[in-house]
């Protein structure tokens, strides 16, 4: 990284099922308002934002950042599918980095419908259509099951073809999640899962279950990004830095061979993992905590393996014996993840990041990871984009 870049402050609402909440806007609000109050910053302070949604009408970045204040400052709305709120993150880190600006907030939201995610225009191109395509071509019957089901289903039964892996390892990756969640107060779901019980669940495609998928959810989540010189002046928090962040999009090899890892985002996993370990000159040895995108078991496990917490083919073993829990070789997602968690799209990365801002000043209670001091966060939006941000404590 060329300059220190900080993260002076988060805030992430509790995640709620659809229409049980407050609206976007109010969400959205909500989140800026508890991460400024964390950073000790007024919102005259900010000198741009970045706000990340996935369903929403254009401008809905300015209708939620309208109600702190108009002051005239650009706001940029981002949608980049389920890494939406990493994304608003990466443009935020590059204009702090590139000395556009020294204080940016990027802002994540997302007001979602029950059930499986659909397609919202159904009168023009999908952008998802060549990832569709490569899973139906490659598994009878999955014209028949919800999208991203059939596309990490077919991940997940490709990795265990490969490597002989058994589904009750996707299951001992949810009872993992819930686990974690038991302690935290901002996830959905609370309850300790047994991995017979998640082994029960209704299959869904092939050896995906219910229960092995993440739950559509509505909140939001913020951070506020500055310059170590900015945060010196001010006085404001300066322990937590943006060690590494890359962010990488697909290459003709994503669809090369009919490989549904790569479909769903695994090499793309690696060559961002790759930039951000050479950037912050370290090894994934070295990382103590892990937030990654979890939107399925089968996707925790893939990606243990692109991230390099793990040899290839040995997730089963890494399961198997705890090196992904408290006590391990490193502690993934100590917030009960989007398994546990939810998943409101714009909102997943910056609550990815404000989890492991929490990790790393020591704040995060029974549920934290004893002596963190560098924390990995990885965000998969199909379409596509993986953004991977390393952070230090100072």
């Amino acid at each position: 990284m060329a300059a220190r870049v900080v993260i002076a402050g988060v805030g992430m609402t509790p995640f709620v099922k659809p229409g049980q909440g407050a609206p976007y806007d109010a969400l959205g609000e909500e989140a800026a308002r508890m991460a400024l109050a964390d950073a000790g910053i007024g919102y005259g302070d900010v000198q741009q934002a970045y706000a990340g949604w996935v369903y929403g009408d254009s401008t809905a970045g300015q209708k939620a950042l309208y109600r702190l204040g108009m002051t005239g400052i650009p706001i940029v709305n981002v949608n980049n599918n389920c890494s939406t709120g990493s994304t608003a993150l990466f443009l935020a880190r590059q204009a702090v980095e590139a000395g556009a600006a020294d204080c940016v907030l990027a802002l994540g939201f997302e007001q979602m419908a029950p059930g499986a995610l659909q397609t919202v225009f159904a009168d023009r191109p999908a952008p998802l259509a060549d990832f569709v395509a490569a899973a139906e071509e490659k598994y009878e019957g999955a014209d028949r099951v919800p999208m991203a089901v059939k596309l990490f289903a077919g991940a997940g039964y490709e990795y265990q073809q490969r490597y002989g892996a058994a589904t009750e390892t996707f299951a001992r990756v949810r009872a993992k999640a819930s686990r974690h969640a038991v302690h935290n107060e901002r996830a959905i779901f609370r309850r300790p899962l047994s991995v017979q019980e998640v082994m029960d669940s209704p299959r869904l495609f092939l050896n995906l279950g219910r229960l092995d998928c993440c739950p559509p959810t509505c909140g939001a989540a913020a951070a506020l990004v500055v310059s170590d010189a900015f945060a010196a002046r001010r006085g404001l928090r300066r322990d937590v830095a943006v060690l590494g962040q890359a962010m990488v999009t697909d290459l003709p090899t994503t669809f090369g061979g009919g490989d549904m890892m790569r479909v769903v985002g695994a090499d793309l996993t690696r060559r961002a993992a790759a930039a951000v370990y050479e950037q912050a000159g370290i090894g994934p040895d070295e990382v103590d905590t892990v937030e990654l995108h979890d939107c399925f078991t089968t996707n925790e496990v893939i990606t243990y393996e692109a991230l390099g917490l793990c040899p290839e083919g040995g997730a089963e073993g890494f399961v198997r014996d705890g090196g992904n829990s408290y006590g391990g070789r490193v502690v993934t997602n100590p917030s009960g993840g989007l398994l546990s968690k939810g998943h409101p799209l714009g909102a997943t990365g910056l609550a990815q990041c404000a989890e492991l801002v929490w990790q790393l000043r020591g704040a995060c209670g029974p549920r934290q990871v004893e002596g963190a001091r560098t924390a990995l966060q990885h965000n998969i939006g199909l379409g596509g984009a993986v953004v991977v941000t390393l952070y230090g404590r100072a």
